[in-house]
């Protein structure tokens, strides 16, 4: 698991995008609707790459045998003052060909634990109802805080419903 910087999703952006359209095209709803065109995800990284730059988002990569990234988590961290101890994380995504080993749980714990050192007390996060990455969150400790119906638009455009979850986070001991 590594923490890229800015230059890192900067230059490593195409790359990104294919494990971004492969989510998409695999029915994760992740804010985009099939199909994904590679230009518009490699655009949308593009874009990230400033806000993890300026600190404001982090991002942590899965690399396979090649060092293809097969996985990603972001954390989110609130630009507001009163939110500094609050972080979202965002944008879970493992490729179709690495899922069912166990990479979104290290990319979720990875997050999890950067947080938490960084001081963070509490992250949240919203999924789409019964999708197998609520099935991670529950059983990973998170708490769901409530379901908002109609929400978004799965890949193929249906409305679904999002559930809105949470997780305290403990400070490192020491």
């Amino acid at each position: 698991m590594e923490r890229w910087t800015g230059g890192h999703v900067r230059e490593r952006a195409e790359e990104l995008a294919d494990l971004l359209a492969d989510t998409v095209a695999g029915g994760a709803s992740v804010g985009f609707l099939a199909p994904l065109a590679r230009e518009e995800a490699a655009a949308w990284w593009r874009e990230r790459a400033e806000a993890t730059a300026a600190g404001r988002l982090a991002v942590w990569a899965a690399l396979d045998a090649t060092g293809r990234p097969v996985g990603t988590v972001s954390l989110a961290h609130a630009d507001k003052p009163n939110s500094r101890h609050r972080a979202e994380l965002v944008k879970l995504m493992v490729h179709r060909c690495a899922r069912g080993q166990g990479l979104g749980r290290l990319l979720l714990a990875t997050a999890e634990d950067a947080a938490a050192a960084a001081g963070i007390t509490l992250l949240h996060l919203d999924t789409e109802t019964g999708s197998p990455a609520e099935r991670l969150y529950r059983s990973s400790g998170w708490t769901a805080a409530g379901t908002i119906p109609d929400y978004a638009a799965a890949p193929a455009g249906e409305l679904r419903p999002t559930t809105l979850y949470y997780k305290r986070l403990k400070p490192p001991a020491g």
